[in-house]
């Protein structure tokens, strides 16, 4: 598989075309940013990090039987996926409230939510990713009534699959967003699973592990992100 031009350079991926249509690069960089790229630093080790991290999420989930857009490893920072027709809408389901559930309801950061809740967000930077509902979305044909139906299904097995997981590792998933697109007809997982696009806190201590460090300035992110990935079992070279 030979790596071509660039097609795409986000706030910490690029993406590469090959010489396969149907096959990309993902590179993870070392680049973190928040506040819609308001505040960005270079973080040693992030990128591999978050590569290796991705990989073995994507992994259980995709022996769990949810079918992803990665293929295989490639190097430290970068991995082989399917090049998905990417829907525009972001998925986000929230076990305990935090972020901005807390700000826009004024509920206490740490509060359980029985059911777990679940938003769609436009995927828009200039617009900082409002809150749109199905109607919206079938409204603008960013998707089908069909495909939305798949993306929640999909979310919320997710849901189960990482909740135990995290769970067996003494963590608690906060939240997390996911971004789907379709590839031969089929929907399936884009993009990533990282701590970058999760909350994960300390089940005991509750104690932030996540790109909310960044987020805060509280410091140690890659350290944290590495702590969650040991946990879980994840491999790094040595």
């Amino acid at each position: 598989m030979e790596k071509r031009s660039e097609l795409y350079r986000g706030k910490a991926k690029t993406v590469y075309e090959t010489d396969d249509s149907s096959r990309l690069v993902l590179e993870f960089r070392n680049d973190t940013s928040a506040f819609d790229g308001e505040k960005v630093e270079q973080l040693t080790d992030k990128g591999m990090v978050n590569n290796r991290f991705n990989h073995f999420i994507m992994t259980k989930l995709e022996e769990a039987g949810i079918p992803t857009q990665l293929d295989k490893l490639l190097s430290d920072k970068e991995s082989l996926v399917k090049k998905l027709d990417m829907i525009p809408v972001e998925c986000v389901v929230r076990n305990v409230a935090a972020g901005s559930l807390v700000k826009r309801l004024g509920v206490k950061e740490g509060t359980d939510l029985n059911p777990p809740t679940f938003e769609f967000f436009l995927k828009n930077d200039a617009l900082h990713d409002p809150m749109v509902n199905e109607y919206h979305i079938q409204a603008f044909g960013w998707a089908s009534k069909d495909q939305i139906e798949q993306m929640k299904v999909l979310t919320f097995k997710v849901n189960s699959v990482l909740k135990a997981l995290f769970e067996e590792a003494g963590l608690i998933l906060v939240d997390y967003k996911l971004e789907f697109g379709e590839f031969d007809g089929q929907i399936m997982l884009g993009d990533e699973f990282t701590p970058d696009g999760c909350r994960l806190w300390d089940a005991e201590t509750r104690e932030k592990l996540d790109k909310d460090r960044f987020r805060q300035g509280l410091g140690g992110v890659v350290e944290a992100y590495r702590e969650v990935a040991n946990r879980l079992g994840v491999e790094f070279p040595d």
